[in-house]
């Protein structure tokens, strides 16, 4: 039970490490907390705010995971090395993939929702 207590230490330090040194991190952090009040706002559906959860899930995976990279890279070298630089532009590439991704799901799930309510009798 100890190993299991002291690896959800170390998980949750990783999360707090992560957030605190990277800004980009805590840009998520404030677009998932604008897409949580929304969600409730707008009314999403039970199916809605799972696809939600899941997309901004993705996108904190895909950003911890270039952290996690970064840390690991720069802790092997500083010096410039085409492998490191190559490892590192594919995690952020995946980082921006899971973004895009993830503003079109918010806009396939807002856009019906903000435009209905520009209209009195809409119905979703």
């Amino acid at each position: 039970m100890r190993r299991h207590t002291i690896s959800f230490k170390n998980a949750f330090t990783g999360i707090y490490t992560a957030a605190r040194t990277q800004a980009n991190i805590r840009i998520h952090l404030l677009a998932t907390i604008i897409v949580l009040l929304a969600g409730a706002y707008f009314q999403v559906s039970l199916t809605e705010g799972l696809i939600l959860m899941l997309t901004i899930a993705s996108v904190f995976v895909a950003e911890m995971f270039n952290t996690a990279i970064e840390f690991l890279a720069d802790a092997v070298t500083r010096k410039d090395n085409e492998f490191i630089r190559h490892a590192k532009d594919v995690a952020a590439g995946a980082v921006l993939f899971s973004a895009i991704l993830a503003l079109a799901v918010g806009f396939l799930i807002f856009y019906p929702k903000i435009n209905c309510q520009m209209f009195v009798n809409c119905k979703l």
